[in-house]
């Protein structure tokens, strides 16, 4: 009996569209046929992505210490496998000829920008890069919270050491005009520089500066029964209970609790928030949830048929925090959100906050002052946390600055802007893990979301005129639809640039933060 001959082994498009390229042959491809290509591609890159972020959630909130060095080489395979697929010649060769191309959609268009830029920023850097820095990262992190909780810099002084001369390495390779930094903030606000940051902060902190001198000649208010004894399991419950006010989808995402509070998603319908608890302190939990829970809002919001795929998630970090400080200040730090749960407060806590009328504590979680904690400062000199950091790591990519001498120059730096000195490097250089994590380059866009959320306010405000009386009544339904419409359900099909016009009509401007600061706390105190 003769063997039956074979079926010839169907080959991909893509097979033939990668001999083309290689061998300068012209193979008619249709739009929808690479466009298809394309999104093969994409799907495999988000979903290793998602695991990568993954073995990162469960690294920063379960992860034993004896499991550090593990994880680490699991974050530098996967590392490598996403670069080789961001950097593989057929979706490189997809996405130059896609570009030259009529594509029917937003989304498509959209999708062949993001990825042609991913390529390009991505092929500059040698998989052993990617990977040298996964490692490093996936170290730096345990340590950098084991050193933040002994109070102990030199311990993690190396490894920042290490983390910026490959953040310069980076820098480098990827190519910038003006300064190195360029290269790293591109990366989390797309198109920004760092001369623009600068001249937006300039004009911050002298507004910033000059509102902080008359608050401080006014009589201080009072915010003593925040720091009363709150138990952590209620803390938790409130928590929760808010969370799920706002919008928060819990089938779809959860809570735990970490070192540094973040939000991530693993997947379309996984979001998960983190925060910590301190009994002494009633802001700290609760603000920071519902921080995180404006992050997770976000993402819970992006269209489904863009799940899975480049287009889901926030179109920029700016943007990202407009919605975190959005719902953590515009809205949690209002006198109606005061007024709606303070009663819900008071039932929790009745022995810490019985003798607290609303105004009081309206007040209170308002106030103005000096605080050495980035996370839990005030609205008004929270900016200037953020220009510290920007100023030390300008001057570290400099190399004017040694990772080493960094509390020195923090502490100078801090008593400069505040007035006062942080008691000790946990409360001043390690209280953030954005170095430990490579993110140089991440923190001017936490004051750029400020910017944002207010002029995103003041168009909400026009279209949700009773949003006042809404949130007296909790009804936040009507707000969050509003965020869902104008900018949560697009995903990244727009850039940050865009869409803020799209929304507002104009391009980012400081001035509708800072009029939102005057009037806001000249009602305070009493201006």
């Amino acid at each position: 009996m003769s063997n039956s001959a074979k079926p010839a082994r169907q080959l991909p498009g893509c097979f033939f569209l990668l001999l083309a390229s290689c061998c300068q042959i012209m193979v008619p491809q249709s739009t929808d046929s690479l466009l298809h290509e394309l999104r093969q591609i994409d799907h495999k890159i988000h979903r290793l992505s998602d695991i990568r972020a993954t073995l990162e959630w469960d690294q920063e909130t379960n992860l034993p210490s004896g499991g550090v060095d593990e994880r680490s080489e699991q974050l530098a395979l996967l590392g490598g496998m996403i670069h080789d697929l961001q950097t593989s010649p057929l979706l490189g060769t997809l996405v130059t000829s896609l570009a030259e191309m009529t594509l029917p959609t937003d989304e498509d268009r959209a999708m062949v920008r993001l990825h042609r830029r991913e390529y390009d920023r991505a092929s500059k850097l040698p998989k052993e890069l990617v990977e040298r820095q996964a490692r490093l990262v996936g170290q730096s992190q345990p340590l950098w919270a084991q050193a933040r909780k002994e109070n102990n810099f030199a311990k993690f002084a190396p490894y920042l050491a290490q983390l910026v001369d490959l953040a310069r390495e980076k820098a480098e390779l990827i190519g910038y005009i003006d300064h190195p930094y360029d290269a790293l903030l591109d990366e989390y606000e797309p198109g920004t520089t760092s001369a623009e940051v600068k001249a937006v902060f300039d004009g911050l902190e002298a507004g910033v500066a000059d509102l902080v001198r008359k608050i401080a000649a006014r009589p201080q208010v009072r915010n003593d029964f925040l720091t009363r004894n709150f138990p952590r399991d209620v803390q938790e419950r409130v928590g929760r209970q808010v969370a799920g006010d706002l919008g928060f989808d819990w089938s779809a995402g959860r809570l735990d609790v970490t070192t540094h509070p973040f939000c991530t998603t693993l997947g379309p319908r996984d979001v998960r928030i983190t925060t910590r608890y301190d009994e002494s302190f009633f802001n700290m939990a609760l603000y920071g949830i519902i921080h995180e829970t404006g992050h997770a809002l976000y993402e819970q919001g992006v269209d489904a048929k863009l799940g899975s795929t480049i287009l889901a998630g926030g179109t920029s970090l700016g943007i990202h925090e407009s919605q975190s400080r959005f719902w953590e200040n515009f809205i949690g730090r209002s006198k109606p959100f005061v007024d709606r749960y303070l009663p819900v407060f008071q039932k929790a806590y009745p022995q810490s906050l019985g003798d607290v009328d609303a105004t009081a504590f309206y007040r209170g979680v308002n106030k103005v002052e000096p605080s050495f904690i980035r996370v839990e400062a005030d609205e008004v000199t929270y900016s200037l946390h953020i220009i510290l950091r920007f100023r030390l790591e300008m001057a570290l990519l400099e190399g004017s600055l040694k990772a080493e001498d960094v509390p020195q120059a923090w502490n100078a730096l801090f008593t400069k802007l505040f007035g006062v000195t942080p008691p000790d490097d946990a409360q001043g250089c390690l209280q953030d893990v954005h170095w430990a994590m490579g993110g140089l380059g991440y923190f001017p866009t936490y004051t750029l979301g400020n910017l944002y959320a207010a002029q995103f306010f003041l168009v909400l405000k026009k279209d949700v005129p009773n949003w006042e009386t809404l949130v007296r009544q909790g009804d936040f339904a009507p707000l969050l639809a509003w965020m869902r419409t104008n900018l949560h359900r697009h995903g990244r099909i727009y850039t940050a640039g865009e869409l803020c016009k799209r929304v507002t009509g104009r391009s980012l401007d400081p001035q509708p933060f800072l009029e939102y600061l005057n009037t806001k706390y000249g009602a305070v105190y009493g201006l």
